[in-house]
């Protein structure tokens, strides 16, 4: 599943090559998304200008003329496609996971606009689109998730006062979306073997320096993973030419049985299930 720092490649393509331009046609090919496609989908969108594209944890949001608002999430397996006239790039993938060409099958959704066409894609099928009214409406859906790491709210007091006194261990609180949105299974395994936290710990038995280190390394991680252009899990360049490349900076993730990378550290990154999410961790540097 793409994790904030891919929805933000993600957004930055779609706001490069189509903020301020109008949605011309649109075709739905298949309505049973997650939640199925609104009856009035393409009545609110067609002939809309787009005023901005912004983004929340792993979301993308379209911003439309008359206070309309269209949000995406690409569930595990959706992908966005930029198909330019006349360019014989086959490259249409705007982010770097999932196949890099245009698929012939589950291509839901096209968006037509002036010498290009957006498609989303989704084998299978749990991203979802949702169209709100009014700004009100939109702030009031994101009202049930906890804040970005880079907001001022994910601080020292938030967090004793989500983690204080409970027994749910810190990796579980890092995926859970209610309490900090953004983070996924392979940034939350990188943030906890920076601030050397096992991800086993129970969240009460976290001290104020762990606190530190949590709000620091959780900005760290994913502004250095979207600076790196999101982690390329099969190699392949974006429409844009570039190459996801910060799997290769890896210290845990995916690296089961290897030597720990920190200097002097006799450790070995060792493989277990939480949650049924595969946790990577060094076992010296964070028992």
């Amino acid at each position: 599943m793409p994790e904030l720092p891919e929805i933000e490649i993600v957004k930055q393509s779609l706001y490069k090559n189509i903020k301020f331009k109008k949605i011309k046609k649109i075709i739905v090919k298949n309505r049973n998304l997650r939640f199925k496609l609104a009856s009035n989908f393409k009545n609110i969108l067609n002939n809309k200008k787009i005023v901005n594209i912004s983004r929340f944890s792993k979301y993308i949001i379209i911003n439309l003329e008359n206070s309309y608002f269209c949000i995406f999430h690409l569930g595990m397996s959706g992908t966005i496609h930029i198909v330019k006239k006349n360019n014989k790039n086959l490259i249409t993938n705007v982010s770097f996971y999932n196949s890099p060409l245009i698929p012939k099958k589950h291509n839901h959704i096209e968006f037509f606009f002036n010498n290009l066409k957006v498609i989303y894609n989704d084998p299978r099928r749990f991203g979802f689109f949702k169209i709100f009214s009014s700004q009100r409406k939109l702030f009031n859906y994101f009202n049930r998730y906890g804040p970005e790491p880079f907001d001022k709210k994910f601080n020292i007091n938030y967090l004793k006062k989500k983690l204080k006194g409970k027994s749910k261990n810190i990796k579980n609180y890092l995926l859970d979306q209610k309490f900090v949105s953004g983070i996924g299974n392979i940034y939350a395994n990188e943030i906890l073997f920076f601030c050397k936290i096992n991800p086993s710990l129970e969240s009460k038995k976290l001290s104020l320096e762990n606190y530190k280190k949590l709000i620091y390394y959780s900005k760290y991680i994913l502004i250095s993973a979207i600076k790196k252009g999101g982690s390329t899990i099969k190699n392949f360049t974006n429409t844009n030419g570039k190459l996801g490349s910060f799997q290769k900076n890896f210290n845990v993730y995916q690296r089961e049985n290897l030597k720990c990378l920190i200097k002097n550290c006799c450790g070995i990154i060792k493989k277990k299930k939480i949650s049924n999410r595969s946790t990577f961790y060094c076992n010296m540097c964070q028992k």
